[in-house]
């Protein structure tokens, strides 16, 4: 159940870090989504190993934080390099 849970805010953590990060997206609200989700894993991940009670799925407010940052970076980066690929096509 706690997967579910962090699915939900892993998407709820996407549509944040959407909202964050300034300028226009050209990436897909789907992609945008997964990689909140993705973001939301590393957050449990590094939220886990400053609160060592906590399960790596379960998401504690810096676990969260982290989360969301993730989520920016992992946005950014990949826009970086969808925006790389597109132009060199051109």
């Amino acid at each position: 159940m706690q997967i579910l849970g962090l699915i939900v805010v892993g998407l709820i953590i996407g549509a944040l870090a959407r909202l964050i990060k300034p300028g226009k997206q050209r990436l897909s609200i789907l992609m945008t989504l997964v990689l909140g989700v993705v973001g939301a894993i590393i957050g449990g991940l590094i939220g886990h190993l400053f609160n060592r009670d906590t399960s790596i799925w379960e998401l504690n407010i810096v676990g969260f934080i982290i989360a969301v940052v993730a989520a920016v970076l992992l946005i950014g980066v990949a826009e970086s390099v969808s925006g790389r690929s597109r132009g060199a096509v051109r």
